[in-house]
């Protein structure tokens, strides 16, 4: 084709973005589709590591105190193209760790900093992160030296631990371990608003009863870690600002001593930038110009001085000493009145009253020069409320005390969402088990595997019984935070034994078989769980009339009562389970839009899901006895029914309130009955997909070996010690 004709077509060969821009996804034409994309984000192809890399084995290979020792010395080396506040670095390095890890909400597990997220948008672009941008571009160096052992979710940690060492504090611990994603995730959902710093009613029901804020969501505004700190909505009130503070803190699963610990102790050091014009600041880095080269928030009255750097728009340090560990924060803030002001940026601030100017901290760039401290709503929240007061009070009174509850607060917040010790690696692990981190005693692997299986077999158990018995406990794993899973057998314990969607009295009837053998045979009673959902989908799949074992990895332990915070597990209770087709009541949400959110967080694909409801449908697993999408007269047996009757043409699909009848096209017959979490297999045209490859005549074998694969992969999801 020569140029004329080209011209002729549209004058460029190319789309203009048509299959590029990230605004114009299938689904714009049809919002209402299910998006699997969340299902596919993690997937090799996004991921530059060779297929055999293993990032576990290649930490172990780190010289730790190198790597640290290099990140100390990064805090006092100035650079001129972003001058450290009072020569040092500490500061901005706190945030940068504090806001990678003050993402993660407890309500499903996800944001956090186990993962290197915030170099990816929305995260690196959200208004409350500006100019930490520039903090990860202090750090490539050290990553740049470091290579793929290094991970850049550890290092954005690391630096804050590094931080608070250089400046006095010493630090509870640091778990080097978490692995990088390689782009945004998908699966997060951050709020539905279209607009930074929305009005928080956006996402509250009552914005005066601080519980009514949206779930799973923690933050009060779109783009925001935590609270607005100029004031709920920006309106300056310490006494309200309080109670948001504490719902908000309570969704990343930490209380009134660790909030107030994490508040004071982070504005023990570093300052609030906001000396300019708001006006002028340039735009976030996921809007910058290619030559911006990943910078945002261009800042052109900068003028390679620390003291004109623009985040938030308030301005000031916090104490008197910004670069040291002491207990300044409370000598200002309860030794002094405090006035609400506007920094030069025109944000909402307190100032003190009457404050010598001998006491005043010094400019970060000019030692000549003394500005007024500041304290933000959430700061004055601290003074104002009774309860943060007196554990203020508590805490100046024993300066100890207070560093210790804050190193462990800040232990917490920055390795909430890397599961238990089995994940973490270096030199500075903690030996003590905190609660938090879900611990589980060792189990045993010296006992006889095939003695225990002939016992379960030979129990008066049903086969659905076992295996819906083991899926429950396995389903409850989070590849999120790394929390849950069968490792532990805690759906014999408060609270999840007595979860509506574990079925208490049937639970309660296989457990009363399961725990004396595993007593007899000196197996753990989470590894009899798990092998007993295999001996029951062995026999239905020798009832199908294949012979396949499934793998077995023994090892689980046992988790006490004394082990588990109970008040922490509610939040895994599963609501719905489209993989057992039930919903504890009607939501908002589809039943197949809460199965792929479940489907995501056990780390499922699209396929792995597909084949594990059609084989559970026919294996009569379903909640309470539901026949709905049990599209078969072979019940209990491992077949490909479900997908040959869903796909086949001489049935017809019919609505019926809230749920569908499968009729004979021929006769009207009814002949099976479905939810929608059925029927999206067959309507969907990826899933369906999937579906007509398992209804094909030439896959019942295939389907009983990718079914055991995705089953053995829920039952391991949380045997960490597989992995290593």
């Amino acid at each position: 084709m020569d140029d004329a004709a080209l011209t002729n077509l549209g004058k460029c060969p190319v789309m203009h973005g048509g299959n590029t821009a990230m605004d114009k996804p299938v689904t714009k034409w049809w919002p209402d589709a299910l998006n699997l994309d969340i299902l596919h984000q993690k997937g090799a192809r996004t991921n530059p590591m060779d297929l055999n890399y293993n990032h576990r084995e290649a930490v172990k290979g780190l010289d730790f105190e190198a790597v640290k020792a290099d990140v100390k010395a990064l805090m006092t080396d100035d650079q001129p193209w972003w001058p450290a506040d009072w020569g040092h670095y500490g500061g901005l390095m706190i945030r940068l760790a504090w806001h990678s890890a003050g993402s993660y909400r407890m309500g499903d597990g996800r944001g956090g900093a186990g993962s290197g997220n915030i170099r990816f948008a929305p995260l690196n672009s959200w208004p409350d992160n500006a100019s930490l941008d520039k903090a990860r571009r202090l750090l490539w160096p050290v990553k740049k030296k470091y290579g793929n052992a290094l991970s850049w979710a550890d290092l954005i940690i690391l630096a804050g631990n590094m931080a608070y060492e250089s400046m006095g504090l010493k630090t509870f611990g640091f778990g080097f371990g978490r692995e990088d994603i390689w782009g945004p995730e998908t699966d997060v959902y951050w709020g539905a608003e279209n607009e930074w710093l929305a009005p928080s009613e956006n996402r509250y029901g009552d914005l005066d009863d601080t519980a009514t804020l949206e779930n799973p969501l923690a933050a009060v505004h779109m783009g925001l870690i935590y609270v607005n700190p100029e004031g709920v909505n920006g309106n300056p009130d310490p006494a309200r600002t309080a109670l948001h503070v504490r719902e908000t803190f309570a969704r990343m699963a930490m209380n009134d001593e660790e909030t107030a610990a994490l508040t004071c102790g982070g504005h023990t050091v570093g300052k609030a930038h906001g000396r300019g014009d708001v006006d002028n600041i340039g735009v976030e880095p996921e809007a910058a110009g290619l030559e911006a080269q990943g910078f945002g928030w261009a800042n052109p009255g900068h003028k390679g001085k620390a003291t004109n750097a623009f985040t938030s728009g308030i301005e000031g340090a916090w104490t008197k000493e910004p670069t040291k560990w002491d207990m300044g924060y409370f000598d200002y803030l309860f030794d002094y009145d405090w006035q609400l002001t506007k920094s030069p940026a025109g944000a909402h601030q307190w100032e003190p009253v009457n404050m010598p100017e001998n006491e005043k901290p010094v400019d970060p760039t000019d030692p000549s020069v003394r500005h007024n401290p500041m304290m933000t709503d959430a700061d004055m929240a601290m003074k104002v409320d009774p309860i943060y007061n007196a554990i203020c009070q508590k805490f100046r009174a024993d300066p100890d005390y207070f560093a210790d509850t804050f190193g462990r607060a800040w232990f917490k917040l920055t390795h909430r969402d890397m599961g238990p010790r089995a994940n973490y690696y270096g030199p500075d692990v903690p030996a003590e088990d905190l609660i938090w981190q879900d611990p589980i005693p060792a189990g045993s692997t010296s006992y006889d595997v095939d003695a225990v299986k002939a016992k379960i077999a030979a129990s008066s158990l049903s086969s659905a019984e076992l295996i819906a018995t083991a899926w429950d406990s396995a389903r409850t794993f989070r590849g999120s935070d790394k929390r849950g899973g069968a490792n532990g057998a805690r759906i014999r314990l408060a609270p999840q034994k007595d979860w509506e969607g574990n079925e208490p009295q049937r639970l309660a009837k296989v457990l009363g078989v399961l725990e004396p053998i595993a007593a007899e045979t000196g197996a753990s009673i989470a590894d009899v769980i798990v092998l007993a959902g295999n001996v029951g989908l062995e026999q239905s799949i020798k009832a199908a009339g294949h012979s396949v074992s499934v793998p077995f990895a023994p090892g689980r332990g046992d988790a006490t009562d004394a082990q588990t915070d109970a008040d922490s597990f509610s939040v895994l209770e599963p609501l719905a389970d489209g993989f057992r087709n039930w919903e504890k009541t009607d939501y908002a949400v589809s039943p197949e839009e809460m199965m792929l959110d479940k489907a995501q967080l056990l780390g499922l694909t699209a396929h792995e899901m597909t084949v594990l409801l059609g084989g559970l449908r026919v294996l009569g697993t379903n909640h309470g006895g539901s026949k709905h999408g049990v599209f078969t007269d072979r019940e209990g047996q491992l077949t490909t029914d479900f997908f040959v009757n869903l796909t086949d043409m001489a049935n017809s699909w019919h609505p019926v309130d809230d749920t569908y009848e499968i009729r004979d096209r021929a006769t009207g017959a009814v002949k099976w009955t479905a939810t929608s979490a059925d029927l999206v297999f067959g309507s969907n045209s990826i899933l369906r997909s999937y579906a007509e490859v398992y209804a094909q005549d030439d896959n019942a074998e295939k389907f009983v070996h990718d079914f055991v694969a995705a089953w053995t992969k829920v039952m391991n999801a949380d045997r960490f010690d597989l992995a290593a």
